[in-house]
């Protein structure tokens, strides 16, 4: 034996890497996802019994676990892949949620999380890509929603916005870090025109279902607003990518996404959500007066045979009556509104102008103070008034800054691509012109979107000034074959 042990067949074998090297990721990895697979085994009775033998609430785990392997293999991936399909899953995300310690959580919460977490690790391995004034123009807003979470009575529901708020700024962050050049922004844009895919597709099988009298579209939101809002998004990059099509695309694909656009704005009209009307009208009457003079024609012909869809007329005709508080009076939805406002106002003490009274307050205390509410919780149904009722007058500055900064960073654009400047601020227009008269915290899908927008825009800014200028024989053939189809008259 000790013969055969000094042999040199016997010396030639060589010992396994894992046992070399056992501490290697990869292994580690292997040993880890074992020893989970045996917990979830034998924890699969208890999980059944917590989720009521449902199918869509037991998938939850083994979904968030998907995720998690994405974002070990690739991050900007993983990224992109909740941009394309998140706007498409709403309600079905829905069907996951369950209760653990009196709060509802789900796959949708997990996604929020890794979102968070995908924008922390892109930030650490690229820390220089944003700049110091992306983070100024967030962070007082989110010191401000963190004192509004210390400060509210109502911890777990106020945490809860905080981190939606923090998802948001996390996807700012992400379109930041996926831009490196004019190629790669519009690769970005075409993905969030993508991401309605899904719900324009399921938005016939809503009509079908559900047409009639009073319908409303929702396609795959929870709320027709949201579906509303999240298409004043997604039309404004749509008519970018439009209007600045390659001067070699194909008249076909010319003609396919001018239709897809009216297809659009038909499904904007059936949400019947009034101030997504208001925005997307105020969008275009800008573009015409500042580009083309003709799209003033396309809005009347557009706006007249708007009339003639069952429920519009009558949607504008409402706010005609019902606008005054009386007994068995029927409140008109603006009326409504106003009358929520005052009460609001109301109820609040000199000093809490200053400060607010807290996160998530408003929609805690409005069985209160609003004659109307019954048991109904109600949202403040603006920002403007729920931030001054939860975060004071402070909290409401923090706001218009951020938006400010935003605004005050995409005009970089001007120089670079003035139709990608327009469209973007747009977008941040359209967001404070909703946010007088609904809920826009709360719009998650809407928010990401906006702000993944917002972000690939301000980064390309950023990009695009410090790239040297070339000579114009040198630049001509890197912008021609993205030359906006219209010049500015100013």
């Amino acid at each position: 034996m000790p013969a055969l042990l000094k042999s040199p067949a016997w010396r030639s074998l060589k010992a396994p890497d894992f046992i070399k090297n056992p501490f290697r990721l990869v292994y580690v990895m292997v040993v880890l996802a074992v020893c989970l697979a045996g917990l979830l085994g034998a924890a699969t009775p208890i999980l059944v019994d917590l989720m009521g033998g449902s199918l869509s609430k037991l998938v939850a785990l083994p979904a968030a676990m998907v995720f998690g392997l994405l974002v070990i293999y690739d991050r900007k991936l993983t990224l992109l892949l909740i941009v394309v399909l998140r706007a498409g899953g709403d309600n079905a995300l829905e069907f996951t949620r369950f209760s653990l310690g009196g709060y509802m959580v789900g796959i949708g919460g997990v996604i929020n999380a890794i979102v968070i977490l995908l924008a922390l690790l892109l930030v650490f391995e690229r820390p220089k890509v944003l700049p110091g004034r992306a983070y100024m123009a967030w962070v007082p807003f989110l010191l401000v929603l963190i004192f509004g979470a210390i400060h509210s009575p109502f911890t777990g529901e106020s945490i809860r916005l905080f981190l939606q708020q923090l998802s948001y700024f996390a996807m700012f962050v992400g379109g930041y870090q996926c831009v490196s050049d004019r190629d790669s922004f519009r690769h970005m844009m075409r993905l969030v025109v993508w991401s309605s895919a899904i719900p324009v597709l399921y938005s016939f099988v809503d009509i079908a279902l559900h047409f009639g009298g009073g319908f409303r579209l929702e396609s795959t939101f929870a709320h027709p607003n949201v579906l509303a809002f999240y298409l004043t998004v997604i039309i404004v990059v749509a008519f970018y990518l439009f209007k600045t099509m390659p001067v070699t695309a194909s008249g076909a694909a010319r003609l396919g996404l001018g239709a897809y656009l009216l297809l659009l704005l038909m499904l904007l009209l059936l949400t019947k959500t009034r101030s997504a009307w208001l925005a997307t009208a105020v969008g275009f009457g800008l573009y015409a007066l500042i580009f083309e003079r003709r799209y003033l024609v396309y809005m009347v012909v557009l706006g007249v045979g708007a009339l003639f869809v069952p429920g519009i007329g009558d949607r504008l005709l409402d706010l005609g009556q019902g606008n005054e508080v009386a007994t068995y009076a029927v409140l008109n939805s603006y009326a409504w509104r106003v009358y929520l406002w005052e009460c609001a106002f109301g109820y609040m003490s000199p000093l809490n102008y200053l400060s607010g009274l807290g996160l998530q307050t408003f929609q805690e205390y409005s069985p209160i103070f609003f004659p109307l509410a019954g048991k109904t919780k109600f949202g403040a149904h603006s920002v403007y008034v729920q931030l001054i009722f939860e975060l004071g007058v402070i909290g409401l500055l923090a706001f218009l800054w951020q938006s400010l900064s935003m605004i005050r960073q995409l005009t970089a654009l001007l120089k670079i691509d003035k139709m990608a400047a327009f469209s973007l601020v747009l977008i941040v227009l359209s967001f404070l012109i909703c946010s007088y008269s609904d809920n826009m915290f709360y719009y998650l899908s809407y928010n990401w979107y906006l702000w993944f927008a917002v972000g690939a825009g301000c980064a390309l800014g950023r990009v695009m000034a410090a790239t040297p200028v070339k000579s114009a024989s040198q630049a001509a053939p890197m912008s021609a074959p993205y030359q906006s189809a219209v010049q500015p008259r100013y």
